[in-house]
Protein backbone atom coordinates (compact mmCIF):
# COMPACT_ATOMS: atom_id res chain seq x y z
CA UNK A 1 0.00 0.00 0.00
CA UNK A 2 1.23 3.11 -1.12
CA UNK A 3 2.30 5.82 1.26
CA UNK A 4 -0.28 8.61 2.23
CA UNK A 5 0.77 12.21 1.32
CA UNK A 6 0.06 14.69 3.61
CA UNK A 7 0.46 17.60 0.88
CA UNK A 8 0.52 18.22 -2.93
CA UNK A 9 0.44 21.19 -5.33
CA UNK A 10 -2.75 21.36 -7.80
CA UNK A 11 -0.75 22.05 -10.37
CA UNK A 12 -3.91 21.08 -12.64
CA UNK A 13 -6.51 23.48 -11.16
CA UNK A 14 -3.32 26.19 -11.08
CA UNK A 15 -2.79 26.03 -14.94
CA UNK A 16 -6.54 25.59 -15.65
CA UNK A 17 -6.57 29.01 -13.57
CA UNK A 18 -4.07 30.46 -15.30
CA UNK A 19 -1.36 30.07 -13.19
CA UNK A 20 -2.79 31.49 -10.45
CA UNK A 21 -0.20 31.36 -7.67
CA UNK A 22 2.51 32.74 -9.74
CA UNK A 23 -0.14 35.67 -10.00
CA UNK A 24 -0.68 36.11 -6.49
CA UNK A 25 2.94 35.74 -5.48
CA UNK A 26 3.70 38.91 -8.06
CA UNK A 27 0.71 40.78 -6.67
CA UNK A 28 1.76 40.23 -3.59
CA UNK A 29 5.60 40.59 -3.80
CA UNK A 30 5.94 43.63 -0.87
CA UNK A 31 4.94 40.74 2.05
CA UNK A 32 8.41 38.95 0.85
CA UNK A 33 10.12 42.63 1.77
CA UNK A 34 11.55 41.64 5.00
CA UNK A 35 13.19 38.57 3.46
CA UNK A 36 15.09 40.56 0.27
CA UNK A 37 18.95 39.48 0.26
CA UNK A 38 18.36 37.40 3.66
CA UNK A 39 20.92 35.06 4.29
CA UNK A 40 18.39 32.21 5.46
CA UNK A 41 15.86 30.66 3.12
CA UNK A 42 13.36 29.93 6.40
CA UNK A 43 11.67 33.66 5.80
CA UNK A 44 11.37 33.41 1.83
CA UNK A 45 9.99 29.67 2.51
CA UNK A 46 7.47 30.34 4.83
CA UNK A 47 6.17 33.07 3.24
CA UNK A 48 5.89 31.34 -0.24
CA UNK A 49 3.92 28.56 2.26
CA UNK A 50 1.39 30.83 3.73
CA UNK A 51 0.32 32.41 -0.01
CA UNK A 52 -0.08 29.04 -1.22
CA UNK A 53 -2.48 28.05 1.66
CA UNK A 54 -5.59 28.52 2.83
CA UNK A 55 -7.09 31.52 3.71
CA UNK A 56 -4.56 33.34 1.63
CA UNK A 57 -4.97 31.16 -1.36
CA UNK A 58 -8.82 29.94 -2.28
CA UNK A 59 -8.34 26.88 -2.90
CA UNK A 60 -4.85 26.86 -1.83
CA UNK A 61 -2.22 26.05 -4.62
CA UNK A 62 -1.18 23.31 -2.05
CA UNK A 63 -3.93 20.95 -1.07
CA UNK A 64 -3.96 18.70 1.76
CA UNK A 65 -4.39 15.04 3.15
CA UNK A 66 -8.59 14.82 4.86
CA UNK A 67 -6.84 14.63 8.47
CA UNK A 68 -5.11 18.06 7.91
CA UNK A 69 -6.01 20.80 9.91
CA UNK A 70 -3.09 23.41 9.83
CA UNK A 71 0.03 23.34 8.31
CA UNK A 72 2.14 26.38 9.27
CA UNK A 73 5.72 26.67 8.52
CA UNK A 74 7.72 29.42 11.51
CA UNK A 75 11.45 30.15 12.06
CA UNK A 76 12.37 28.43 15.34
CA UNK A 77 13.31 31.75 17.44
CA UNK A 78 16.11 29.51 18.73
CA UNK A 79 18.47 28.85 15.78
CA UNK A 80 16.90 30.57 13.05
CA UNK A 81 15.36 26.77 11.44
CA UNK A 82 12.45 26.28 10.16
CA UNK A 83 9.90 24.28 12.20
CA UNK A 84 6.50 22.93 10.71
CA UNK A 85 3.81 22.64 12.87
CA UNK A 86 1.29 20.63 12.03
CA UNK A 87 -2.57 19.71 13.08
CA UNK A 88 -3.86 16.36 12.17
CA UNK A 89 -6.98 14.57 13.17
CA UNK A 90 -6.68 11.11 14.92
CA UNK A 91 -8.31 8.60 16.88
CA UNK A 92 -8.98 8.54 20.21
CA UNK A 93 -5.74 7.40 22.24
CA UNK A 94 -6.15 3.95 23.40
CA UNK A 95 -6.62 4.40 27.11
CA UNK A 96 -10.07 5.91 25.87
CA UNK A 97 -10.81 3.76 23.26
CA UNK A 98 -10.77 0.27 24.94
CA UNK A 99 -13.57 1.20 26.89
CA UNK A 100 -16.46 3.65 26.60
CA UNK A 101 -16.80 3.28 30.35
CA UNK A 102 -15.54 7.26 30.80
CA UNK A 103 -18.23 7.66 28.51
CA UNK A 104 -21.11 7.59 31.16
CA UNK A 105 -23.94 6.84 28.16
CA UNK A 106 -23.65 10.71 27.48
CA UNK A 107 -23.82 10.08 23.80
CA UNK A 108 -20.14 11.23 22.95
CA UNK A 109 -19.34 11.90 19.55
CA UNK A 110 -15.96 11.96 17.47
CA UNK A 111 -15.12 14.15 14.31
CA UNK A 112 -17.90 14.28 12.02
CA UNK A 113 -17.12 13.96 8.84
CA UNK A 114 -19.06 14.01 5.56
CA UNK A 115 -17.47 12.60 1.92
CA UNK A 116 -14.73 11.70 4.43
CA UNK A 117 -13.89 14.84 5.04
CA UNK A 118 -13.50 15.73 8.51
CA UNK A 119 -15.91 18.71 10.22
CA UNK A 120 -16.04 20.86 13.29
CA UNK A 121 -19.49 19.86 14.39
CA UNK A 122 -22.06 23.06 14.14
CA UNK A 123 -22.96 25.12 17.12
CA UNK A 124 -26.68 23.43 16.97
CA UNK A 125 -25.22 19.50 16.87
CA UNK A 126 -22.60 20.85 19.91
CA UNK A 127 -25.55 22.07 21.47
CA UNK A 128 -26.92 18.31 21.82
CA UNK A 129 -24.04 16.00 22.68
CA UNK A 130 -20.68 16.53 23.88
CA UNK A 131 -17.93 16.01 21.23
CA UNK A 132 -14.35 14.96 21.61
CA UNK A 133 -12.10 15.25 18.69
CA UNK A 134 -8.48 14.40 19.09
CA UNK A 135 -5.82 16.44 17.41
CA UNK A 136 -2.24 15.37 17.31
CA UNK A 137 -0.31 18.02 17.25
CA UNK A 138 3.21 18.19 15.60
CA UNK A 139 6.59 20.83 15.20
CA UNK A 140 9.17 19.23 13.32
CA UNK A 141 12.23 20.91 12.13
CA UNK A 142 12.77 20.92 8.59
CA UNK A 143 15.96 20.33 6.47
CA UNK A 144 17.01 23.70 4.44
CA UNK A 145 19.30 21.33 2.41
CA UNK A 146 17.29 21.68 -0.99
CA UNK A 147 15.13 25.55 -0.01
CA UNK A 148 15.99 28.47 -2.79
CA UNK A 149 17.72 31.29 -1.55
CA UNK A 150 16.04 34.11 -0.87
CA UNK A 151 15.69 36.58 -4.12
CA UNK A 152 18.03 39.88 -3.42
CA UNK A 153 14.86 42.07 -4.57
CA UNK A 154 11.71 41.83 -6.45
CA UNK A 155 12.27 40.21 -9.95
CA UNK A 156 10.76 38.08 -12.36
CA UNK A 157 12.13 35.00 -10.77
CA UNK A 158 10.05 35.82 -7.85
CA UNK A 159 7.04 33.05 -8.58
CA UNK A 160 9.34 30.57 -9.99
CA UNK A 161 11.69 30.46 -6.40
CA UNK A 162 8.54 30.65 -4.72
CA UNK A 163 7.24 27.53 -6.44
CA UNK A 164 10.30 25.74 -5.43
CA UNK A 165 10.29 26.47 -1.80
CA UNK A 166 6.86 25.27 -2.08
CA UNK A 167 7.66 22.17 -3.71
CA UNK A 168 11.03 21.48 -1.18
CA UNK A 169 8.38 22.12 1.50
CA UNK A 170 5.54 19.85 0.53
CA UNK A 171 8.38 17.00 -0.32
CA UNK A 172 9.91 16.81 3.41
CA UNK A 173 6.72 16.90 5.02
CA UNK A 174 5.23 14.25 3.17
CA UNK A 175 9.13 12.38 3.51
CA UNK A 176 8.21 13.46 7.65
CA UNK A 177 4.53 12.09 8.24
CA UNK A 178 3.12 10.22 4.91
CA UNK A 179 4.13 7.27 7.53
CA UNK A 180 2.07 8.68 10.49
CA UNK A 181 -0.53 9.34 7.99
CA UNK A 182 -0.56 5.61 6.76
CA UNK A 183 -0.64 4.42 10.50
CA UNK A 184 -3.42 6.49 11.42
CA UNK A 185 -5.49 5.60 8.14
CA UNK A 186 -5.27 1.62 9.32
Amino acid sequence: MPTPSLAWIDHQYDREHGERYAAHVRALEAVFSEHWGDISPVGFACTAWQLATLPYLDPGYVRFHRRVLDVACERNTWDGSLTARVQLVSGLPQSLARTQVWGQDRGWQGWPAVLGQYLTPSPEEMSRFPYVRPLLLIDAPIPLTDLPPAPEAPGPDLPGLAMRAVSVLVRELNDLLGPMLAELDT
